[in-house]
This record gives C-alpha cells, sequence and structure tokens, in this order.
C-alpha cells in the first residue's frame, strides 16, 4: 500500500557559480522528512530503473526552458505523485538502493553524520530503554536492537512497531505516526525537537485474536499488559468488567515481569487534517469524514486492519482447497488434473460491512476521542 509522502512546499536556491535549482520539502505522514532536489530523484529513478525494469513508474520529465509558476507546481505534484506509486512495490521499499537514497537524504536535510548515539525508547508505563545505535540506523535496525534488549522473541518482533509520542504541557499523550521501516528514527526525532516527541514501542497489529501468537514470550505479555493499562488510564478504551479482572488478576505477574527491563532514565502541521472513506450500508455507499490531527495515523492503522483482514481471507481460501486423494493422483488425464486444480478453491462471497443504524459511532466522533 502507499506511503503517503506529499511535496506541500518547494523552494528556488542559487547554485554556488549562479544559476537557479528548486528544492522540494518531502514530508512523510504530514512530518518533514527530508528536502531534495530534481536531478537526484532522476539519478535515483534511472538506479531503480536499472533493477527493476518497467516495474517502476514513469518520472516527471525534464524541462528544457524556463519554468513557469504552473509548470513548478505541476512537476512539484508529479513528483509527489511518483514517490507515492514507488511506494506500492515493497520489493523495491525493501532494496538497499530506496534505503540508502532516503538514508542520506535524511542525513544531509538535517546535516547529522554517521556516528554513534544514544537513543531512548520508551515503554507504555513511562520507562524508557537506553540504546547504543549509529545515527544512520534505520527503524527496523532499531527495533530489532530494543527486541534484543528487552528479551522479545526474533519471530515477534513484526508484531510491534515504533511509534512518534508527544506528550502536551497538559499532561495529555498523543500517539503521532508510526515510524517507517526505512526511515532513520534519531534523525527524524532531531526535527521533531519542537513537538517534543520521543519514540516508544507498541505492538502494531488490529485483530485481537492475535493475542494468543504472544502469549508464550514474557517480553511480549509484558508489552501488551502495559499498553493495555495505559490506554485504559487514559481513557482511550473502555474495557468491559470481565476484562478489568483479568487485567486485575495478571497485575501481580505482569509487575515481576518488567522486572526483566532495564530501566535507565520540521515539525508536523499545526492545522487539523482531513480523512476520508466510504463504507457500505445496504448496498448504498456513505461518506465518513474525520477532522483530526492525527489523520495520517489513522489512515495507517486502516490500512493494517485491510491488510490483516485480506491475510486472513487469503489463510481461510487456502485452508479450503481440496486436496486430491492420493488414490487419484497417479491416474493419468492432465485435464482432470488441470481441473480439480482450478476449481479446488470454493467461491468466497463478497462481504459488506452493514452498521447498526443506531450506532452512529463514526458520525459522532470528536477530535477529544482521538
Amino acid at each position: 500500500m502507499k506511503m503517503h509522502f506529499s511535496i506541500p512546499v518547494s523552494e528556488q536556491l542559487l547554485e554556488k557559480f549562479g544559476g537557479r535549482y528548486v528544492l522540494y520539502s518531502v514530508y512523510l505522514e504530514g512530518f518533514l522528512f527530508c528536502k531534495v532536489r530534481y536531478s537526484q530523484l532522476h539519478h535515483w529513478n534511472d538506479q531503480l530503473r536499472r533493477i527493476f525494469g518497467s516495474t517502476v513508474p514513469a518520472f516527471p520529465p525534464k524541462f528544457y526552458l524556463a519554468m513557469t509558476k504552473s509548470m513548478a507546481d505541476e512537476r512539484r505534484s508529479q513528483l509527489e505523485q511518483y514517490l507515492q506509486s514507488v511506494t506500492v512495490d515493497p520489493s523495491i521499499t525493501n532494496s538497499d538502493v530506496f534505503i540508502g537514497f532516503f538514508r542520506k537524504l535524511q542525513q544531509d536535510t538535517f546535516k547529522i553524520q554517521t556516528q554513534r548515539a544514544s537513543l531512548d525508547v520508551y515503554l507504555a508505563d513511562g520507562r524508557n530503554v537506553r540504546l547504543d545505535i549509529q545515527t544512520s540506523d534505520t527503524a527496523e535496525r532499531v527495533l530489532e536492537v530494543v527486541s534484543y534488549k528487552m528479551g522479545l522473541s526474533r519471530e515477534l518482533i513484526g508484531y510491534f512497531s515504533l511509534f512518534f509520542i508527544q506528550d502536551h504541557s497538559n499532561g495529555v499523550l498523543s500517539v503521532v505516526k508510526k515510524v517507517a521501516e526505512f526511515e532513520l528514527p534519531y534523525v527524524s526525532l532531531q526535527s521533531m525537537k519542537e513537538s517534543e516527541c520521543k519514540i516508544g514501542i507498541r505492538k502494531w497489529y488490529m485483530d485481537p485474536s492475535l493475542d494468543k501468537m504472544l502469549m508464550d514470550c514474557r517480553a511480549s505479555v509484558n508489552l501488551l499488559y502495559m499498553q493495555a493499562l495505559q490506554e485504559i488510564e487514559k481513557n482511550w478504551v473502555k474495557p468491559t468488567d470481565g476484562q478489568m479482572q483479568k487485567l486485575e488478576s495478571l497485575q501481580k505477574a505482569a509487575n515481576k515481569m518488567k522486572g526483566a527491563i532495564t530501566q535507565p532514565k520540521d515539525q508536523g502541521h499545526e492545522q487539523t487534517l482531513e480523512l476520508r472513506f466510504e463504507y457500505n450500508d445496504s448496498d448504498s455507499w456513505r461518506w465518513i469524514v474525520f477532522y483530526t490531527k492525527q489523520a495520517f495515523l489513522l489512515s495507517s492503522c486502516l490500512k493494517k486492519i485491510i491488510s490483516e483482514q485480506l491475510m486472513k481471507t487469503t489463510k481461510g481460501d487456502k485452508e479450503m482447497q481440496i486436496e486430491m486423494p492420493e488414490s487419484l493422483k497417479s491416474k493419468k488425464s492432465s485435464v482432470q488434473q488441470s481441473q480439480i486444480a482450478h476449481s479446488g478453491f470454493i467461491p468466497r462471497k463478497r462481504i459488506l460491512v452493514r452498521p447498526n443504524k443506531e450506532d452512529g459511532v463514526f458520525e459522532k466522533i470528536r477530535e477529544e476521542d482521538l
């Protein structure tokens, strides 16, 4: 799925030896990520095409005459669409040429060289784990380091992620955005200092049935417990009486688990953002609109829900596949085998979400509820 890259502004600057060039400010999920020139993106596109060929989207063409304001706006919009389209293919976003390019751009933009540094990753209970990292380490690498330090099983790392968390002066806490895997947390944190952000580790899945996958690891249970407790204290969720009793019964054991964790101790847009999507109600589509500063985070959560549902559906289809009996496998007739192979999946019915009309949940959501 697309990452939300945007290029809301650009500036025209002078070259050292005369001439002018345009520097584009690239935002990722609403926060300044890096600044880049057209020529840098053009060269990078050539590298991508040599590796990935025609799967790389078309790159905005060069202008051989002086650009007018309308031409400059058109190029800015085209570059924005190009960056969003490139990120659709995971083979590209996971490649060294993709990660290396943005690593250098981030470091150059905020003038941070590669060197050793300390980075604090906060837990949901307010404590932090101090890491010894390189300033050029990606979020994927930092997550591996903090997971190792906490004793989290390697196969469970994918169920968690790093997030930027904002402490407000009135004591309110906000989860601002998920840190992209190729993003440099140390560099991004420096660029968000005025927003008083810090980095925290939280679970990154929406399907409650996945909880059972993490129950055999003490560190993962501890992380889930601390996050559940925080969400209740902040009134982000409203548990049932039964759930509260279960959490209270786990509290003593959970506190013991906490002892295993060592305890050392360009900013986003201020305007309210808008998130729109459609849902189907009795065969008619309706638009739902959220007005919130956390639109990007909500968008990421919705994408995650969709991807988990697709994975679950795909898994269900595979489980329903009709296996050919052993007694028939040795029989000839490739035509019959072909027919069985193609009819081995039971057709999946289209599922429409029909919310209860009495529960106008979406239409009653306010900013303070998010």
